[in-house]
């Protein structure tokens, strides 16, 4: 009895998450589960979220798909990311880049319907390469540009320091060898083997471990992902008092909150137009930071639904 009993205790310590689960394990990333700190990323393809049932069983962040290229928008946004929200669940948005699409028109399209909440996490560039548009890849170079000018932007109308979503891929690809993006936070793909044997001179601060997880408060299948460090990282990262990008602490008082934090690195000055003008600058033309407006299935303005 004494046996068993302890046999369960270690099991229950190498398991710090008993309500979550996958449906496909992968013993390469084994040590992803045993972050403390873990969350999720979400889309249309998670159906209907239990939010409250995702908070109790310990998700301490997600990130949620908003858009994609520039006129293409997540149905299940809205209703994510409001309810995230009301269920005490941290949760950022994220982007999914189309390589042929202007950097503006795909900046002005995420601003349009990613409000400025000051109690979000920062907003994520998801670059990976498009397998379903018709212009899949980009030259590297250009690559870099579009990020380089989508990521001011981003910074620079939301007042937080962006994180890059990237695979295996398109880091070989475009990333590998280039130090222009290390002060960015990095979340990283790899659901078979840790980060470090799949991305060469990478550090990252989120892991996508899994994408057939199980999670209380969703049906199915659900990416898992894991943050890289303490406790006392996240607190300080979510406070604003420590920049996990650049691995330092910030200039901003304890007492300030990311959620109300001004840019964890200063913005670059031809990024930022007068207030009065209410725009951001791409590559020298304005890009309209209007609030967004209500948008339907169908009328003059038809997001498509996207894919995960």
């Amino acid at each position: 009895m004494i046996a068993s009993i302890g046999f369960a205790a270690a099991a229950e310590a190498r398991n710090p998450f008993p309500r979550k689960g996958d449906a496909d394990p992968h013993h390469g990333v084994r040590d992803a589960k045993q972050k403390s700190i873990q969350g999720i990323d979400v889309s249309r393809w998670q159906l209907d979220i239990d939010w409250v049932r995702v908070k109790q069983a310990g998700t301490r962040f997600a990130f949620i798909k908003a858009t994609e290229g520039g006129d293409l928008l997540d149905r299940k946004f809205w209703e994510n990311w409001k309810q995230a929200k009301a269920a005490g669940v941290p949760r950022g948005a994220y982007h999914f880049v189309f390589w042929c699409r202007p950097a503006k028109d795909q900046v002005r399209w995420f601003i349009r319907n990613v409000p400025k909440d000051p109690e979000a996490l920062p907003p994520v560039l998801d670059v990976e390469w498009n397998n379903h548009s018709s212009c899949v890849k980009a030259h590297p170079e250009k690559a870099r540009a579009k990020m380089r000018e989508m990521l001011r932007a981003f910074e620079a109308h939301y007042g937080k320091k962006p994180i890059i979503y990237t695979d295996i891929n398109f880091h070989a690809d475009v990333l590998e060898g280039t130090t222009e993006f290390d002060d960015y936070p990095f979340w990283v793909r790899s659901t078979a083997a840790r980060p470090e044997k799949r991305y060469e001179n990478r550090p990252w601060e989120f892991w996508q471990f899994t994408t057939t997880g199980r999670v209380p408060g969703i049906v199915g299948d659900v990416d898992r992902n894991a943050f890289f460090g303490s406790e006392k990282q996240f607190a300080d990262w979510m406070a604003g008092r420590y920049d996990i990008g650049a691995r330092r602490p910030t200039n901003v008082s304890p007492r300030t909150a990311v959620h109300a934090a001004p840019p964890l690195r200063p913005a670059p000055a031809q990024a930022v137009a007068p207030p009065a003008a209410r725009a951001v600058q791409i590559q020298g033309q304005p890009v309209s930071l209007r609030p967004p407006r209500s948008v339907g299935i169908t009328g003059s303005i038809s997001p498509r639904l996207v894919d995960n």
